[in-house]
């Protein structure tokens, strides 16, 4: 199950993202449980300072839970909080849709709440072959390589 929380208003299904993150999660062989928080620049620039000391906004932040719902039995993997404003800016600038940028933080979020990273040359190329793949398989037609 997939929690979408936001108080923004948002021009696109947001059956959209919930997909994208099912095919992240089918992609991967996995399953369990998310929350995707759509927000603003602010919050996602409070968040990276407090967390992980950048004092800087961001597009996504990922929070890995590896938690069990005690009466389900199901996996929590975690959350992913997107920036709309930055995801918007983001689609701007590379002439794209807002939503396929959405789409592609979306995916990312989920390949990091499973334990994909990109600070290494050899994760980096692992992590962005299973978004382009993922992204493909959704009919995503935009340069993740950035």
């Amino acid at each position: 199950m997939i929690f979408l929380e936001t108080s923004l208003d948002i021009p696109f299904d947001l059956d959209l993202l919930e997909q994208a993150a099912l095919a992240a999660l089918t992609h991967q062989s996995a399953d369990g449980d998310l929350t995707i928080v759509l927000a603003d620049d602010e919050q996602l620039h409070r968040l990276n300072r407090d967390f992980l000391g950048i004092d800087a906004p961001t597009d996504v932040l990922s929070f890995p839970a590896s938690e069990t719902d005690p009466e389900t039995g199901a996996a929590y993997l975690g959350d992913i909080l997107l920036s709309i404003p930055r995801a918007d800016a983001q689609a701007r600038s590379a002439g794209h849709p807002l939503v396929d940028e959405c789409r592609l933080l979306v995916v990312h979020g989920v390949l990091h709440l499973l334990g994909h990273d990109h600070a290494e040359a050899d994760e980096k190329a692992r992590m962005w072959k299973a978004q382009g793949e993922i992204l493909e398989g959704l009919g995503v037609r935009i340069n993740v390589d950035r």
